[in-house]
């Protein structure tokens, strides 16, 4: 397309692969964002030392220890350059997904979802993460459920990893409607 009839600013795409340790955010964000051409970020890597040891020593993150660390990531999904990113980041509760959204407000959401016994297993299973399974309850507890305005899709984590990110690519593409990309 010639430079005149090329829009002046390219459509970027925000998405946070969302939920509870072990669902599979960063393999599933990895694999989504391949599928879609996407940049990707872990937002573990952009927790501070402190939260790192904190978790690592079985405590989890109170809300004013974990908001620094949500507004970094929303800084990255601020900055993200056009086709997008996917950022694999909890994101377990509203206030947090609003954080994100305070910062970039086009971020679509997919909630990975399973039951207990399927994540602890894959917990057990999972080598050199900071995140001890013994915190798999805590999350549990603090997992909200994302409302219906919140521009989240839930996809259920059973299945092979391209399996769900297909689902999700799939369901981020209803969700954005008629001749979206």
């Amino acid at each position: 397309m010639p430079p005149a009839e090329r829009p002046a600013t390219e459509p970027v795409r925000r998405i946070v692969v969302m939920g509870v340790a072990g669902a599979g955010k960063t393999s599933v964000g990895v694999a989504l964002a391949d599928r879609l051409g996407l940049d990707f970020i872990d937002a573990d890597d952009l927790h501070p030392p402190a939260n790192v040891e904190r978790m690592r020593a079985g405590r989890a993150l109170t809300d004013a220890e974990r908001m620094p660390w949500l507004d970094l990531v929303g800084t990255a999904l601020a900055d993200a350059r056009a086709p997008g990113v996917v950022i694999a980041c909890s994101s377990l509760r509203r206030a947090h997904r609003d954080r994100l959204r305070a910062a970039a407000p086009d971020t679509a959401f997919v909630a990975l979802e399973g039951d207990e016994a399927l994540l602890r297993e894959r917990l057990g299973g999972r080598v050199g993460h900071f995140m001890p399974a013994t915190l798999l309850a805590s999350q549990l507890d603090a997992y909200e459920v994302p409302d219906a305005d919140e521009r989240a899709v839930r996809v259920g984590v059973t299945g092979g990893v391209d399996e769900i990110a297909a689902t999700a690519a799939s369901a981020l593409d209803r969700m954005a409607g008629p001749g979206a990309t």
